[in-house]
């Protein structure tokens, strides 16, 4: 990759050593004594020479965009006073929350707010709004929460934050699911757009023999999830593992799979895992952000 003009003049103006190096991404830059020399941070040098990184933020505010408008327009139509509502997890929920903290402020609502995830309940209290548990309030009005990936009939891969069982227990309180997403997560079919795989959260001692079974059961390959900032597996809110499923392009009948996944080992009464990411027949609506702003939506026949 080559240095831009204004880079290279920038650069004359350091001093350069070995760990230095590793921010110009492979660049070879001689070694040679300058006269200011500086204690240098870490920027990456694309994220102020190269085209493309602009190219991407561009992308990704039109993403941003789409998000938003799911979120605010879910919000305005199924957050009444008076209510309890599920709040999920993932970055499209941080608009949700978003636009709630502004009705409640604007039209002083009366709402209970039951997250579903650590990131979800630190959100409520840093927005001041009302939190509550499922031990208070076991019914929910309704729960907004995002999604990996929808299908046509909308059923969701959810678990991409390592949040999965809390999600689907939130919404398995209330007879309205709302998922907001943005038009990057609509698919023709499971796997078309989400290439990580359905999440398993299973126990520690028995993400092996789950492992194996789920790829004997169903074929693919489960991988376990490992952390990002820790050396080892990621640990969820549980204490438990994540394998990521990536399944074979053939199944279609999610509902069997969910239930056989989900009953692994099977031929005994003590199970090893613990939830899937596979939200089947639970969806009440879905809110897609588009492109350009609009939002459009897919409501359920039941």
């Amino acid at each position: 990759m080559a240095l831009s003009a204004w880079c290279l003049w920038k650069a004359k103006r350091w001093r350069f050593s070995g760990c230095h190096a590793e921010i110009f991404r492979g660049c070879l830059i001689p070694f040679r004594d300058y006269s200011f020399p500086v204690k240098l941070p870490r920027p990456r040098i694309n994220s102020f020479c190269n085209a493309t990184s602009r190219v991407h933020q561009k992308v990704m505010g039109v993403v941003d965009d789409a998000k938003k408008a799911a979120a605010f327009r879910a919000v305005d139509d199924y957050v009444k006073n008076n209510t309890s509502i599920g709040v999920g997890s993932g970055s499209t929920v941080i608009y949700a929350i978003e636009r709630i903290a502004e009705r409640v402020a604007r039209e002083n609502l009366n709402l209970v707010c039951v997250p579903t995830s650590f990131q979800a309940k630190q959100l409520i209290l840093q927005h001041s709004l009302t939190l509550g548990e499922l031990e208070s309030f076991p019914q929910l009005d309704c729960v907004i929460d995002g999604a990996d990936e929808v299908d046509p009939n909308m059923t969701l891969i959810k678990g991409g934050g390592g949040c999965l069982t809390q999600e689907k227990i939130v919404a398995s309180c209330s007879e309205r699911l709302v998922i907001i997403v943005d038009y990057t997560k609509e698919s023709l079919h499971l796997g078309q757009r989400y290439t990580k795989g359905v999440p398993v959260e299973v126990l520690p001692l028995a993400y092996v023999p789950v492992q194996r079974k789920i790829e004997d059961m169903f074929g693919g390959r489960a991988e376990l999830r490992m952390a990002k900032m820790k050396a080892g597996p990621l640990v969820t809110d549980n204490g438990n593992f994540i394998l990521d499923w990536k399944f074979p392009p053939s199944l279609s009948d999610w509902r069997a799979v969910n239930q056989g996944v989900s009953m692994i080992p099977g031929e005994h009464l003590v199970l090893s895992v613990v939830e899937t990411g596979l939200f089947v027949g639970m969806t009440t609506q879905v809110y897609y952000g588009m492109a350009d702003g609009s939002v459009k939506l897919h409501k359920s026949a039941r």
